[in-house]
């Protein structure tokens, strides 16, 4: 049985996303040349309901890449949510002209390695106070007074099917746990259109089928190699394991996938790239071989 088509998105604490609303007319941005494709915000421009994806921050001089999962967007009554990449946030949030005021951060409490506890701590200031918002080629830049930039654009919704999910964090319940130290990026997994799935446990590669019916897959038989794991990535390897073994519910808020078991514990993944393809080598293989 193929994947479903559509998918659940909506803003939740723990899938959080940031859209700018519609700003009032602005001219064209002080000392943008012209023909450099840099304007300011228009009201002509549809920012209502867009995630961003956080590309990069420059702060002091230096340009730092955003990990994955980065992203901000602020609803149509003045509530800011999102992403420092590893903590996820909500803010009031207020427009005039094109500038946007995002009031002081209520965010999760996890603890976040290097260098993402640095990006977060540069982004979560940066993404402080008044910031001049600036189209330029489809990409929007948020400026602070004193010159530091976000660098965002905008990204379209995931696809259960063909997108490469890597395992970014545990949940039970409300609770989201980070992984453990080392593991990060390694765990990661590709459903099919017909009806497989393959990857990575975070150490050994795996193969299974997974049929959906509304909001649940099942999961088939996990074949899988046999390497011996270090103890962290054997945990990580469990908790996905408990997942696919059998009925597991899943919901899809924008580029974040988590699919829960029946006990209430499960994995959240966020869309690595695009969807990927057969060039790609993630094409799916038959849950009856051993994955590669």
């Amino acid at each position: 049985m193929g994947m479903p088509t559509t998918y659940k998105h909506h803003l939740t604490a723990s899938a959080a996303l940031v859209a700018l609303v519609a700003l009032a007319a602005c001219g064209t941005e002080p000392g943008s040349g012209a023909g450099d494709g840099s304007t300011s915000v228009r009201p002509d421009v549809p920012l209502t309901g867009v995630h961003w994806s956080v590309d990069s921050v420059t702060a002091d001089g230096r340009k730092t890449a955003a990990p994955a999962g980065a992203h901000v967007m602020i609803d149509a009554k003045g509530r800011a949510t999102g992403s420092y990449g590893c903590n996820h946030f909500t803010a009031k949030a207020s427009i005039e002209g094109d500038t946007v005021t995002l009031g002081d951060a209520t965010a999760t409490e996890m603890a976040c390695g290097e260098p993402a506890q640095s990006f977060e701590n540069t982004l979560k200031s940066a993404l402080t106070g008044k910031l001049k918002a600036t189209l330029a080629d489809d990409r929007l830049t948020l400026t602070t007074p004193g010159g530091d930039t976000v660098q965002l654009s905008e990204q379209p919704p995931a696809q259960l099917t063909g997108t490469k999910w890597t395992v970014q964090s545990r949940t039970s319940g409300e609770t989201v746990s980070s992984l453990p130290a080392g593991t990060e990026g390694k765990a990661h997994f590709v459903f099919g259109e017909d009806g497989s799935v393959r990857g990575n446990l975070g150490c050994n590669s795996f193969s299974a089928s997974a049929t959906t019916e509304g909001s649940t897959i099942t999961f088939g038989r996990v074949s899988a190699t046999r390497k011996l794991c270090p103890g962290p990535e054997m945990e990580v390897e469990r908790a996905l394991l408990k997942v696919m073994s059998g009925k597991a519910t899943y919901t899809i808020e924008h580029r974040t996938l988590t699919l829960t078991a029946p006990d209430g514990t499960g994995v959240a993944a966020n869309a690595s790239g695009g969807a990927t393809g057969a060039t790609g080598g993630a094409t799916p293989r038959s849950s009856t071989g051993t994955a590669s």
